[in-house]
Parts: C-alpha cells; sequence; structure tokens
C-alpha cells in the first residue's frame, strides 16, 4: 500500500482502535467485577454486564448486594462515556467523510501509479502552486508533494489534482510518485537544504530526469547544479529584475508578459525526434511552418546546445536540435496535427 495513504490508514484505525479497545475493556471489567463480586458464572456475567451498559433495563440477573450496586453505578457511567466516544469516532469518519477522504486518497494513488512521462512538483507553496497552473494550461500530467496538512486539505478540495502526502525528501515518497517513470521534477520547497536533498535523490534514481529548483539563496545555485539540477530558479532575482525592466522597457516586458499569460497563445519546443520522416534533416524554409499553420519559429537550439534566435530560413533541422514555435494555440494545434500524420 502507498505510504501516503498507509499514514492515513494508521491515522483513521488509531482513533478506531483506541474506541474499540475502550469497549472492549469495559466489557472485561463488567464480566470480571460480576464474576468475582456476585459470584455469576461467566455467561451471566456476559449478559449482566451487557444489559447494565446498554441501559436496557432488564431485571438483574441475581438481586445486587450493596458492593454489587456500587459497582454497577461506576460500570454505568464509565460505559457512557466510553460508548459516547466510539460513537463519535465512526460518526466523525463515516458521516463527516473522513473514511471517504481516505478512499480520495487510495484512488488517487491508484492513479499516480498508472502515470508515466510526468512531472513531479515539491512543495505546493506560492512558486510550487504557480508551476502546477502553468502545467495544467499545458496539459501535462503532474503530481504534486506536499507534507503541510492545511495545503493538503486545500489540495483535496481541487478536483483532478493528484498529491501525496508527504516529505519529498524522502526516498519512499519520491517514489511512491513516480521518480523513475517521471520525465521531469520542479522541487520548490522553502529550505534550499532540501531543495538540494532532493535534486541528489532524483538525480540518482533517474539520470535522465529534467530537474528545475527554487533556489532563495545565491550560494545555493552552484550547489544544486552540482547536485544534478538542469535549471536553478531564484524567484526573488527574477521579480527584481522583472520590476526594473518595467521601468527601462516596459512595452517589451508587457508584451511578453501578454504572451506568457495569455492562455490562447502558445510558445512550444519541437525536437527532431517529434517530427516525422519526411520533415527531418530539411531545412526551415522546407518544413514551411507558416504557411501550413500560422505559427512562426522564433527560435532555434542546434545540436550543440546553442541558441538562435529568429533563425535564418536555410537553417538545416539535424539531430538533437530543437525548433521553438509561437502561435495561438489553434496554430499550435494544427501543427502538431502534422507531426502526427
Amino acid at each position: 500500500m502507498p505510504i501516503s495513504v498507509l499514514n492515513l490508514n494508521i491515522k483513521y484505525f488509531k482513533k478506531l482502535y483506541i474506541a474499540i479497545t475502550l469497549v472492549i475493556a469495559v466489557m472485561i471489567i463488567g464480566v470480571a467485577g460480576y464474576i468475582f463480586i456476585e459470584h455469576y458464572n461467566f455467561v451471566d456475567a456476559v449478559f449482566m454486564t451487557i444489559i447494565t451498559v446498554a441501559t436496557v433495563g432488564y431485571r438483574e440477573v441475581n438481586e445486587l448486594d450493596q458492593v454489587g450496586k456500587i459497582f454497577t453505578s461506576f460500570l454505568i457511567v464509565f460505559s457512557i462515556g466510553t460508548f459516547a466516544y466510539a460513537i463519535s469516532v465512526i460518526t466523525r469518519y463515516v458521516i463527516e467523510g473522513e473514511f471517504q477522504l481516505y478512499f480520495k486518497h487510495y484512488q488517487v494513488n491508484k492513479e499516480i501509479q498508472k502515470l508515466k512521462g510526468h512531472v513531479i512538483v515539491c512543495g505546493y507553496g506560492r512558486n510550487g502552486k504557480q508551476a502546477c497552473e502553468q502545467l495544467r494550461s499545458g496539459n501535462e500530467k503532474f503530481v504534486v508533494i506536499e507534507s503541510n496538512q492545511k495545503a493538503i486539505e486545500n489540495m483535496a478540495l481541487e478536483e483532478g489534482l493528484l498529491f501525496i502526502e508527504g516529505d519529498a525528501t524522502q526516498d519512499e515518497i519520491l517514489a511512491e510518485a513516480g521518480l523513475e517513470r517521471a520525465k521531469a521534477l520542479i522541487t520548490a520547497l522553502p529550505s534550499d537544504a532540501a531543495n538540494v536533498f532532493v535534486v541528489l535523490t532524483a538525480r540518482d534514481k533517474n539520470p535522465n530526469l529534467k530537474i528545475i529548483s527554487r533556489a532563495s539563496e545565491d550560494a545555493s545555485e552552484h550547489k544544486l547544479k552540482r547536485a544534478g539540477a538542469d535549471n536553478v530558479i531564484m524567484p526573488d532575482k527574477i521579480g527584481g529584475t522583472h520590476m526594473a525592466a518595467l521601468v527601462t522597457k516596459p512595452d517589451v516586458l508587457e508584451f511578453i508578459d501578454h504572451i506568457t499569460g495569455r492562455i490562447n497563445i502558445r510558445l512550444e519546443e519541437i525536437h527532431f525526434s517529434s517530427l516525422p520522416e519526411n520533415m527531418r534533416n530539411k531545412t526551415i524554409r522546407e518544413l514551411e511552418i507558416r504557411n501550413k499553420t500560422g505559427a512562426n519559429i522564433i527560435g532555434f537550439k542546434t545540436s550543440d546546445g546553442d541558441y538562435v534566435i529568429n533563425p535564418p530560413p536555410d537553417t538545416v533541422m539535424l539531430p538533437d536540435a530543437k525548433l521553438f514555435v509561437l502561435g495561438t494555440q489553434e496554430q499550435v494545434s494544427k501543427f502538431k496535427t502534422i507531426l502526427l500524420q
């Protein structure tokens, strides 16, 4: 059973176990008391205990002496509190929905086990939530790892959000999220040390994984890169640079915000391996992407990793190269349809 479901299962059955134990204890005390105090046989002691704790009002098996009456009085008072607690536990988990929440967690984990080529997001804070929104808008499959109970409760209310309750620095939790089957990992934990630990573990378990990490301190960037992160993002630095750029070149930044913020506008990367055979090893002019779809090729990444802005028409699409295509959602979808032909 997955660890997060097991943890929830333990929490549920721990309270239920306490309630059942108390009920059994009351029964044992009652039976033992009537055997030793009133000298009842076992069957009569069980019967007397049941009618006492159930307060059904039947007559005693035999007339009670003074000690027996005092014992019965204490047994009634103690059993009322015990049974009230047991009923409240059962009511809470069945009627108030926590029992259903357990099964929801179980179903979510079953869905996670089916994922392949997905993205793992560690942390559902401000940055993690923004990453999830972007992934959702790009129709990417992803699963979130979060340990904060309040965040877990909020995520449980979101329809279709796959998440795991646990510490992302633990190997078992990452494995439960399908680390070996994932294509990328985004770690946006508030602690740089925790992010370094996640990156180290993820890189060791999945060498081909694309890893993007958040960092708060400048010194952490180098450590995260050495640990195996492909990209390190510093939100505070990016935010300050962005605000300053709005002063020095406001129209350019607002145009970029317009492109990246609008759902109907897509910027996609197309790898050489995604192209059909008849489009490989051809020039951008020969691909005729603009004429066929209306989308524009605004960038090119060579097989050596160099970037070319606004590549010339005679640029050849060679193995390991990438195209960066900008267009509306309809134009990009049309281009993807061509790729599948």
